[in-house]
């Protein structure tokens, strides 16, 4: 039977979310979960649940939920304007002068994390976005800004930092803004475990668009995302309130959405209610919607990268 390793263990596909604390809350209330939408896709109609919550909002903790979403969601401002990506015919622009930069792939996921954490905490002014183009990136970059010569990094204090999990909670904890961890230290341990197996979903998923895997790992790994959606049932997000738990998954199934429908006619939110809501409740972060693509676009990127491992 395949497997779906997490932290190190291997999960049965059939027996999934074992390597996440998935106790549910003794506090937990239901959610009253409606359908409210179908969508067509390009070459077939496909049944995608885009499922609310109810408007309950009268304990404490609602209340605090809908502050913290509408507090990310305004600090994420609009209508910036987004620079061009630098070339190898690219000059050297300046470094290290004090301001803080954001070295990035519009197309990268793993800098999208970093992208959306920026916007979500209001700092489009205090980190300044440099793009790069990684098909054809500039040398300077790595001679002289970030030796490991990937993205993201952050420029801050004239040092230079990378990896997205890290960059995410070191924007967090050192700049203004709403704060993207919870207070409470159950969700802040969660929100750990959620990031220490973000790596073993995504190369779950991806083994199967390579060919590579079992389609019942990506089954098994879709279904830890659910168990995990259903850990507190007090909101819509991983930890109930809006995170960077939330934040380090989307760019992620902001792809495998379109993709796995488009190359395998398979739909992530069938019987995952949660997921549903998730992707739903995701679509209203406007921080996040600042940096989402075409999902067109996705799907060409994978069928290029994948070209002759995925039967389509």
């Amino acid at each position: 039977m395949a497997t779906f390793p997490l932290n190190g263990s291997s999960v049965s596909a059939s027996n999934t979310a074992l390597s996440l604390n998935l106790k549910p809350s003794s506090h937990q209330k239901p959610s009253v979960l409606v359908p409210t939408t179908i969508i067509p896709s390009r070459r077939r109609r496909s049944l995608l649940p885009a499922l609310g919550l109810n408007n309950d909002l009268g304990n404490k903790f609602r209340r605090d939920r809908v502050s913290h979403i509408t507090s990310a969601t305004m600090a994420a401002g609009v209508g910036e304007i987004l620079p061009p990506p630098l070339t190898s015919a690219s000059n050297l622009p300046a470094i290290f002068d004090g301001t803080s930069r954001l070295y990035l792939s519009y197309t990268c996921p793993y800098a999208q994390r970093v992208w959306i954490t920026r916007n979500c905490k209001g700092l489009q002014e205090e980190i300044k976005l440099v793009p790069l183009d990684l098909k054809d990136r500039p040398s300077w970059y790595k001679e002289k800004v970030y030796p490991p010569n990937k993205v993201p990094a952050l420029e801050h204090n004239n040092e230079v930092i990378g990896e997205s999990l890290d960059l995410m909670k070191y924007i967090d904890a050192q700049f203004h803004g709403p704060q993207l961890l919870p207070q409470d230290p159950a969700r802040r341990e969660f929100a750990e475990e959620l990031f220490s197996n973000a790596g073993s979903f995504h190369k779950a998923v991806s083994s199967t668009l390579k060919g590579e895997g079992a389609e019942a790992v990506t089954e098994a790994a879709f279904d830890d995302i659910e168990a995990a959606l259903s850990k507190f049932d007090d909101g819509p997000f991983f930890l109930c309130q809006f995170s960077l738990a939330d934040i380090a998954y989307a760019p992620f199934m902001e792809r495998y959405q379109p993709v796995l429908l488009d190359m395998r006619n398979y739909d992530i939110t069938a019987k995952r209610p949660k997921l549903a809501t998730w992707i739903q409740e995701m679509s209203k972060i406007e921080g996040y919607n600042q940096t989402r693509r075409n999902p067109k676009e996705h799907v060409e990127n994978y069928k290029k990268r994948f070209a002759g491992k995925v039967q389509v």
